[in-house]
């Protein structure tokens, strides 16, 4: 009989007259991996931070290893043995990632006549062992501000391995790993699940909940909706479960592009290469096109992305925008906004979004100007503009007055999205578009980039999730270390060769040098 480490039972959480969570009951087992589902606003991250000791509960009871559990703060659910890697990541950016593993738990040792000092030989190897056992190849000495997301989000999942925790909480761990790195964490979480730990896995990919997980809970509007067994479940039902409704397929319709007109090219890049990464990258994207981008990271995918729309320094930049006439681009962001490119950063808490500002004042902040009149902004049409763009990518809020970073994470990247849509632009360049959102509502959201591309909108869409850009995309381009791979046909793409040419590259003995030669 699976012994329960955690049980948690009638869980209300009330933030004034919101409810977020209104009865909720939840079990974890030691040994067993345990998935929490839910839509954007379901109450799972709410669930979470009354698990971290961040909120209290309003009613309801928690027993952790048999005994009631009320943490005070972050710090007493820790002592107790219960340790969350949120999505958002927590990590000091200005510290190393040795220093960061082991930040208020920092092995000391006693020197005579002198204060207990850190012991560094022992940060060393705690930070050394941590990272080997889930396969990260990072410095131990390297400042975390230096990483990329994927590579700070494995400090995250190390920082939690480094000591010996019951419960261990992960929030969309996979959210910026690879296919490989999400391996080697499944190889990790199977180790502790073996070894009597409990593991609560939130996750919108329910493909990797499948694989991972040995039961599941689904919350929909703050309550528990349904529980079971992952190995006699159907993603269908789940799916079900979370929306309350039936899902039809999560992809559009594939559109046959190859049935169409030859549509004018609206962007031709030659050449580009940037100061560190993209190595070269050379491709022209049609009106009306949806072009995917897969590789590894460090292949360059993002900094592909941002040399194009001018965040990034280029040692070479030849972008020709052609809509009315050829315009070249290479003065920066702004400029490249007003010949209508956007860019969607993957990273929306540091850059995408302002947290502290409204819906209203995010969505519309780079087209301020088509609200003014005589030098002042018409907040009556603020509010109108803001209120038809979120309405089209389905933003839950209260109003478009609320603050973004009060809306769950997933509502904050359609928000993100919904600004260049109000920016008109006919160029969108998204860095994972659909990172922290669930599968209702990542339907949704390609069902809307596929109704653009109808209306000659084009894309080009970085991705690490392959079903992703084989649901959605028209063509396909795989990076690997730099080098901007020449493209496909996505129906000439399997998943596994849009891996094996990530890893491997497309020069001789990869797929495409195969098919080359024959």
């Amino acid at each position: 009989m699976p012994v329960t480490t955690l049980r948690a039972q009638g869980i209300a959480k009330h933030f004034g007259v919101v409810r977020a969570l209104d009865g909720v009951d939840f079990d974890v087992h030691g040994g067993e991996v345990h998935a929490l589902l839910g839509e954007n606003g379901a109450g799972k991250s709410t669930l979470l931070g009354v698990l971290a000791g961040v909120h209290s509960p309003t009613s309801g009871t928690i027993e952790f290893d048999g005994e009631p559990y009320a943490p005070r703060n972050p710090l007493d659910a820790v002592r107790a043995g219960i340790v969350t890697i949120h999505q958002e990541l927590c990590s000091s950016p200005d510290l190393t990632v040795e220093q960061n593993i082991v930040l208020g738990r920092e092995p000391r040792v006693q020197r005579l006549g002198m204060r207990a000092l850190v012991d560094r030989t022992h940060v060393r190897r705690l930070a050394e062992h941590a990272l080997d056992r889930i396969g990260a190849r990072v410095a131990p000495t390297a400042r975390v501000a230096d990483l990329g997301p994927s590579e700070r989000q494995l400090v995250e999942i190390a920082r939690a391995l480094a000591f010996d925790v019951r419960l261990l909480v992960l929030d969309e761990p996979t959210s910026s790993l690879t296919a490989v790195e999400v391996e080697r964490l499944f190889a990790v979480l199977t180790s502790l699940r073996d070894d009597g730990r409990a593991i609560v896995y939130v996750s919108h990919f329910l493909e990797e909940v499948m694989l991972i997980a040995d039961r599941f809970t689904v919350l929909r509007d703050g309550r528990t909706v349904g529980s079971g067994e992952v190995a006699s479940a159907e993603i269908s039902g789940i799916v079900e479960l979370m929306a309350g409704r039936r899902l039809d397929e999560v992809y559009p319709p594939r559109r046959d592009r190859s049935r169409m007109a030859k549509e004018p090219t609206v962007l031709d890049v030659r050449d580009v290469v940037g100061k560190t990464l993209p190595r070269e990258a050379s491709f022209r994207l049609e009106r009306g096109e949806i072009l995917g981008v897969f590789g590894l990271v460090g292949a360059g995918r993002t900094e592909l992305l941002r040399t194009l729309i001018g965040l990034d320094p280029a040692r070479q930049r030849n972008i020709v925008v052609s809509m009315n006439a050829d315009v070249r681009l290479g003065r920066g962001p702004r400029e490249a906004l007003a010949h209508g490119i956007g860019f969607a950063s993957e990273d929306r808490k540091d850059e995408g979004l302002a947290l502290d500002l409204t819906i209203a004042q995010n969505i519309t902040l780079s087209g301020l100007e088509r609200h003014a009149r005589y030098g002042f902004v018409r907040s009556s049409s603020v509010r109108a503009a803001a209120e038809r763009c979120a309405d089209q990518f389905d933003v839950r809020r209260a109003s478009t007055e609320q603050a973004v970073g009060r809306l769950s994470g997933g509502n904050q990247q359609k928000v993100a999205l919904a600004r260049l849509l109000h920016d008109e632009v006919h160029v969108w360049l998204l860095d994972e578009p659909t990172r922290g959102i669930d599968v209702a509502s990542k339907s949704e959201i390609y069902r809307r980039i596929h109704a653009l591309a109808d209306d000659g909108v084009s894309f080009v869409v970085v991705s690490s999730y392959v079903p992703e850009l084989l649901g959605i995309c028209d063509r396909i381009a795989v990076m690997h270390r730099g080098v901007l791979a020449q493209s496909r046909n996505t129906s000439d793409w399997t998943e596994h060769e849009l891996i094996e040419v990530a890893a491997r590259g497309a020069g001789r003995g990869s797929v495409q040098g195969k098919k080359a030669e024959a």
